[in-house]
């Protein structure tokens, strides 16, 4: 009301006020919208002249986001809400209510409340199962089984996860993205974590003692979803005392656990049996494979390499 106020008083103060104002009246009694609300509670004179300013500040503000170029350049009194015409007590009142804009940004940042994410690109953050393209049949089962997951899924109940295998640039992270997303508006919260930077995480935490908690995160989000499983350099710590811990207790407490990976299952046991070092476990790869396959149900996703 402040920037109204100031532009009134500005030209009242100014020379030839009078025709100023029968012109500005003009041009707010010409608002089709202002017309109706007018004849709509039968207004006279009086009521329109000690209306004008409330009238005025109406007519100013853009309406549908119709004259903002973005919610941050909005040019309303308050960013985000635009004013509606109301009648209480005898008197012009104006009610402000969200735009269009406003509400799409509170419902992202609902939705961010809901997906933690570590390492993940803000792209992947705000994927849609709209946006994933289904130009061959493996991406359009994707897609399906995906969305079969997010509207069969109910906290409390156990469900098998996806693991989404395919080559290089199909867009397996974004369906992970399309997938958190989906989650989040029935209000489900889940955690991403891209696989490779989480055990370079996990080296670098042993200094501070901190890999108990940060462990103890992930193995408890209500949905976790690993990316890129097999991009990591693998470690026999890392195998069975981070990833097989983690997995344990998922299987136990009956958590859902998503994958993507480049390795279908048979390469990422290989991946697994050969550590770091050069040492070659295949049981205990084995047995980590084991759990990823009670936990989940194999996805392929092919197709052209969206990155290039």
């Amino acid at each position: 009301m402040k920037k109204i106020n100031e532009a009134l008083g500005k030209m009242k103060a100014s020379p030839g006020f009078n025709e100023q104002y029968e012109q500005t009246k003009r041009e707010v009694l010409s608002d089709k919208t202002v017309q109706s609300f007018i004849k709509e509670h039968e207004l006279g004179e009086k009521e329109v002249a000690r209306a004008m300013g409330k009238l005025y500040e109406y007519t100013t503000q853009s309406h549908n986001c119709g004259k903002c170029p973005s919610l941050d350049g909005c040019i309303n009194v308050m960013a985000g809400f635009e004013p509606e015409l109301a009648m209480r007590y005898k008197a012009v009142e104006l009610d402000y209510k969200r735009c269009s804009r406003k509400i799409r940004d509170d419902e992202m940042k609902h939705l961010r409340r809901h997906v933690k994410s570590l390492y993940m690109p803000g792209d992947v953050l705000k994927a849609t199962f709209a946006q994933v393209e289904l130009d061959n049949r493996s991406r359009l089962s994707a897609v399906s089984t995906a969305k079969d997951f997010v509207d069969g899924y109910k906290l409390g109940e156990t469900s098998k996860g996806l693991y989404i295998h395919g080559k290089f640039g199909v867009g397996k992270s974004f369906l992970f993205g399309a997938i958190a997303n989906e989650l989040a508006e029935k209000h489900i919260a889940s955690m991403i974590v891209y696989f490779p930077e989480f055990v370079r995480e996990m080296k670098q935490s042993l200094s501070d003692q901190s890999t108990g908690a940060k462990v103890e995160a992930v193995k408890s989000a209500p949905v976790l979803m690993i990316d890129d499983i097999g991009a990591e350099t693998m470690s026999s710590w890392i195998r069975d005392d981070i990833l097989g811990t983690i997995l344990q207790h998922r299987m136990l407490e009956g958590l859902p656990v998503l994958f993507t990976s480049n390795f279908n299952y048979a390469e990422l046991e290989h991946h697994l049996t050969h550590s770091q070092r050069g040492e070659s476990e295949a049981l205990k790869a084995a047995r980590i494979m084991e759990r990823i396959k009670y936990l989940t149900v194999p996805v392929e996703m092919a197709g052209a390499n969206r990155r290039q």
